[in-house]
Parts: C-alpha cells; structure tokens; sequence
C-alpha cells in the first residue's frame, strides 16, 4: 500500500477495517457513504482498506447484535462497490492476513477483481531481507546470511528485522562496534525460537 501511494498522483485514503465497527446501530454503514461520497468528489481517488477481515468475516445467521450491525456495514461496502450508483474513478484495495474467513461476496467478481497473495519469503528473499537490514548495521565481513536465513523458516520480513536489532541489542551489551554472527545467531534463538512457541501462523501461509 505505501507502495502504491508513493507512485500515485491520485487522492489516497487509507482506512482500517476496525475504524467502520461502531457501536451505534448504522453508524458504520453512515461512515462508508461519506467515505465514496467523499471519494467521489475527488478527480481521482485510491481507497486502502486495511484489516477488512474486521468487518468482512464471512456471515453466520447466530443473530447477535454485534455481528449483525457489522454485517450492515459490510452490506454497505458491497452496495459501494458493486450498487446502482457507478462507482466513478475510484480504485478500491483492500489488505487481511485472513483471507480464508472473508464473506464470498465481497470477493464476488466487480467487487475485487484480482486477489494478490503475498506470501512468506523464501529461502532467497529471507537472505536478501537479512542483507538489506544488515547494511545499515556495524556488521563483521563474511557473516553468512543465507546459513541465518535457514535458521529463521516461516519468518516474516518484520520478524527478520527484529533479529537484526536484537543482534544489535548484543554487540551493545558486549561493548562492542560491530555486530558479529555470533550475535545473529544469538538473536535467532532469542527471536524466532521462543516466538514459535506461541506462533498462531495459519497453515496456508506456511512455506519454508
């Protein structure tokens, strides 16, 4: 999404999918319409929808109030995106790391047209994001990113990075400049190790 809002000329909106659940009846719903209304206005306007899994779960008939007044809103972002009104220069992106609970019919054709899946990196990429945190740190000459990035299977780009600031944290307490493969190491067994004791990925995201 950053992205896409660096490389456009258009309007930007960026709105997170928590923001449109309310607790008044109506009031999400009320929150959409002025959103396209205003996007409308707009010569040209991108909308980022982030998180939309929080008002775009599939729909289950338990009548609770709750999921009933974020069903409304979702019915509501159904109607802007595929009404009788036409849409007019608007682009619609939405982001969810739960794409398997989302309602089919916000996925339906003329709603969201193209689905792109940003998987977890592979081999390759975990290397290359190791190398590309690693040049603005202190590091030692011939630390073997690829042997780190065998270590560190199923790791996100955020959690690679929060390796290469705990090797950091390591060569600091040391007292030293430079951050050794050691420390990498280190921070492997600290970061990802415990983290895969609690970690929740779901299995259609695993890849090694």
């Amino acid at each position: 999404a950053r992205a896409v809002a660096n490389r456009t000329d258009a309007c930007f909106i960026r709105v997170i999918g928590s923001e449109l659940v309310q607790k008044y009846v109506g009031e999400g719903a009320r929150m959409v319409r002025e959103l396209f209304e205003m996007a409308r206005s707009k010569k040209a306007c991108l909308i980022f929808f982030d998180e939309i899994d929080a008002i775009g779960g599939a729909r289950f008939d338990d009548g609770a109030g709750g999921d009933n007044e974020v069903q409304r809103t979702m019915l509501e972002l159904i109607n802007q995106l595929d009404g009788f009104d036409p849409r007019g220069n608007i682009k619609v992106l939405m982001a969810t790391n739960r794409p398997d609970i989302l309602d089919p019919a916000l996925m339906r054709p003329g709603r969201l047209d193209r689905k792109v899946e940003f998987g977890l990196p592979d081999l390759e990429g975990r290397t290359h994001i190791f190398k590309i945190h690693a040049r603005s740190m202190s590091v030692e000459r011939d630390i073997r990113f690829e042997l780190l990035a065998r270590l560190c299977p199923n790791s996100t780009g955020a959690e690679i990075r929060s390796v290469c600031t705990e090797a950091g944290m390591f060569a600091i307490r040391a007292r030293r400049k430079i951050a050794t493969e050691k420390d990498f190491l280190e921070a492997i067994n600290k970061v990802i190790k415990s983290y895969a004791k609690f970690s929740a990925t779901p299995r259609y995201m695993t890849y090694n």
